[in-house]
C-alpha cells in the first residue's frame, strides 16, 4: 500500500517486555530453500509437459534482462519510501533516463549516456522532492504529475534533437534516437559451455540447475552486474550503517528522528535523489542494452511494475529481487515461447493452488481454501482440454503469476509507518 496521508504519525507505543513481532524474516538459507523448491517444481512440470524451454539457458538469460529494469525501479521506490516519500513518479523518471541515455549516448559514448540517464532521473526525483518535501504536495498527485511531465518533455525534446541534421542522418526521428554503441557483455569461459552440455541431458533438477546457472554466466551485460552490486550496496547502506538507520527513521517516525538531531529534510532529499538516479539507470538500461536506442513509450509501465515488486518484497532488497525475477521470468516466458509453453505453466499453477488450498485449510481458513481448490480444479480441466493458451491471454501471464504467488506466500506486508505522511520541520522540537 502506498497511499499518502496528510497527518504525521503518532508516537509509537512502548513494546511489552515479552512481546514478539510474530514475523519471521527471510534469511539466506530460507531464500535458497524457496528457490530450490521452485526449481524442483519447474523441473517436474518440464518433464511432465515436455516444455524444455521452461528452464533453458536462453529463458533465464532473457528473464535476467527483463528483470533488471524492473528491479532497479523497485530499488528506487525502496529508497524513497524508506525515507517516507511515496514515489509513484518512477515511470516518469525512467522515461527521463531513457531519453538522457539515448540523447547523450549516440553523440559520445555509452558510458556518458549512462551518466546522463542517471542525471536525468535524479532531476525528476528532485522535482518530486521539492513538491512533496518542501511544498507538502500530496505524494500521489506529485508522482502522477512527474510521469505526465516527463512524457511530454521527452516527446518535445525528441522532435527537436532527433529530427534534424546529423541525428536524422544517423537514423533518428521524432520517436527514436540514433543507435547507441553497445555496452560490454561478459561470459565466464569454460563454465558456460560445461553447463550448456549438462542442460542438454534434460535430467531432473540437475539440468534445470545447469540451465539457470548458464543463463547467469553467459552473455551478461555489465549493467546487469552493476545492478546486482547496487542491490547488495543498498542492503548494506540502509541496514548496516548509521546513515541508513537515520534515513529509515525518517520513514518510520520523522518527529522522533528530528528530536534526536536528524535533519529529516536532508535525508528525504538524499533519498528521492538516489531514487531518481536508480530509476534513471533502469531507463538507461532499456535504451542501451536490449534496443540500443531511445524509443517513445519504451518503459511500458515498468516503473509501476517495479513498485509492485517492491511491495511484493515487503520493502526489502532480497524480497524485491525475488519479485523482479518473477516478473522477468513470466514476461520472458510469454515473449520468447508464446502460448505452448505458457500452457505448460498452467500445470504449475494447479500445483501452487493445491498447496495454497492445503495451507489455508490447515490454518482453518475454509472459504479461502475452498476457493483455491475450486480454482485448481478449473485450471486443471482447462489444461487437460486444451493444447495452447490463446494469444490474448498470453500477455497477462506476468500479472497472473505474480498475483498467484502473492496469495501463496501470504506474507504480512509492513510498509514504513510514516510512508506518504506530511512532515513539517520543527514538529519534533
Amino acid at each position: 500500500m502506498t497511499a499518502t496521508m496528510t497527518e504525521t504519525p503518532p508516537p509509537a507505543a512502548p513494546k511489552a517486555a515479552n512481546a514478539t513481532s510474530g514475523r519471521s524474516r527471510l534469511s539466506l538459507p530460507k531464500i535458497l530453500l524457496i528457490v530450490a523448491v521452485a526449481l524442483a517444481l519447474l523441473s517436474l512440470v518440464r518433464i511432465v509437459t515436455g516444455a524444455d524451454q521452461l528452464t533453458s539457458e536462453g529463458q533465464i538469460s532473457a528473464s535476467l534482462g527483463l528483470a533488471v529494469p524492473i528491479g532497479l525501479a523497485g530499488l528506487a521506490g525502496l529508497w524513497s519510501e524508506r525515507a517516507g516519500v511515496v514515489n509513484i513518479g518512477l515511470e516518469g523518471m525512467m522515461i527521463l533516463g531513457t531519453f538522457g541515455a539515448g540523447w547523450i549516448g549516440w553523440q559520445s559514448s555509452p558510458w556518458f549516456g549512462l551518466l546522463a540517464g542517471i542525471t536525468f532521473g535524479m532531476l525528476g526525483g528532485l522535482i518530486h522532492g521539492i513538491a512533496t518535501i518542501t511544498f507538502g504536495v500530496d505524494h500521489i498527485v506529485s508522482g502522477v504529475a512527474v510521469n505526465l511531465l516527463a512524457l511530454g518533455i521527452t516527446q518535445y525534446l525528441a522532435k527537436i534533437f532527433f529530427n534534424h541534421g546529423a541525428a536524422e542522418a544517423a537514423g533518428g526521428n521524432p520517436k527514436q534516437s540514433p543507435p547507441v554503441d553497445s555496452m560490454p557483455n561478459f561470459t565466464v569461459p569454460g563454465l558456460s559451455d560445461g553447463l550448456s552440455s549438462v542442460e542438454k541431458h534434460h535430467w531432473f533438477f540437475v539440468s534445470d540447475l545447469a540451465g539457470v546457472l548458464g543463463g547467469l554466466v553467459t552473455d551478461v551485460s555489465v549493467l546487469t552486474i552493476i545492478a546486482v552490486l547496487l542491490f547488495i550496496g543498498t542492503w548494506w547502506v540502509l541496514w548496516k550503517t548509521a546513515f541508513g538507520l537515520r534515513l529509515r527513521s525518517c520513514g518510520e517516525n520523522p518527529i522522533a528522528a528530528e528530536s534526536l538531531g536528524v535533519n529529516v529534510y536532508t535525508y528525504k532529499y538524499a533519498a528521492v535523489a538516489i531514487s531518481g538516479g536508480l530509476a534513471g539507470l533502469g531507463g538507461a538500461f532499456l535504451a542501451m542494452v536490449p534496443t540500443h536506442i531511445y524509443l517513445e513509450n519504451q518503459t511500458g509501465g515498468r516503473g509501476y511494475i517495479g513498485l509492485a515488486a517492491m511491495i511484493f518484497g515487503n520493502w526489502r532488497p532480497g524480497g524485491l529481487a525475488m519479485g523482479a525475477g518473477l516478473f522477468g521470468f513470466s514476461d520472458a516466458l510469454q515473449l520468447r515461447n508464446g502460448g505452448e509453453t505458457v500452457h505448460a505453466l498452467l500445470l504449475l499453477i494447479v500445483v501452487l493452488l493445491v498447496l495454497l488450498a492445503g495451507w489455508k485449510l490447515y490454518r482453518k481458513a475454509v472459504l479461502q481454501g475452498a476457493i483455491s481448490a475450486v480454482m485448481a480444479v478449473l485450471i486443471l480441466v482447462w489444461y487437460l482440454l486444451t493444447d495452447d493458451v490463446p494469444s490474448d491471454f498470453v500477455g497477462a501471464t506476468p500479472y497472473v503469476v505474480t498475483l498467484l504467488v502473492l496469495s501463496l506466500s501470504a506474507q504480512r506486508l509492513r510498509m514504513p509507518k510514516a510512508d506518504g505522511m506530511r512532515y513539517r520541520k520543527g514538529q519534533g522540537k
